[in-house]
């Protein structure tokens, strides 16, 4: 899949394991060391309602006149981010994947419901 726009790499692969489901890696082809941690969307939100804006459907190379629907039309994947405060995903800013072509993009929707820092584990509860 190419994703435009890294600087650093362009074309990645995804790499599942059995072991580590639902994550999927993303392998760059460029750089060996470059793999991004990802989930699927609707792992996280199984309501989750992709808006591509019309320069990312371009990118895609998405030709309907419709939105494209996860997992029927596109993988959508959200990276996650790893820190010592809690493990986030950003659900802002998805990875797009055309399943026809796999030409891939980030589709940032600023007018999202959604955080790019959404929290993967809910807080613990407190004591009683």
């Amino acid at each position: 899949m190419a994703c435009p726009g890294l600087r650093i790499a362009a074309n990645f692969v995804p790499v599942q394991s059995p072991a580590c489901a639902p994550i999927v890696f993303l392998q760059s082809l460029e750089e060996p060391s470059l793999r991004f941690i990802t989930i699927p969307v609707l792992v996280l939100d199984p309501q989750y309602r992709l808006q591509v804006m019309d320069q990312d459907l371009e990118i895609l190379d998405w030709r309907a006149k419709r939105q494209p629907q996860v997992g029927e039309d596109v993988l959508c994947l959200a990276v996650v981010s790893i820190r010592e405060s809690g493990s986030t995903a950003n659900l802002m800013a998805p990875l797009v994947v055309n399943l026809q072509n796999h030409k891939a993009v980030q589709a940032v929707v600023p007018q999202s419901n959604y955080s790019h820092q959404e929290a993967l584990f809910a807080a613990e509860a407190p004591p009683c």
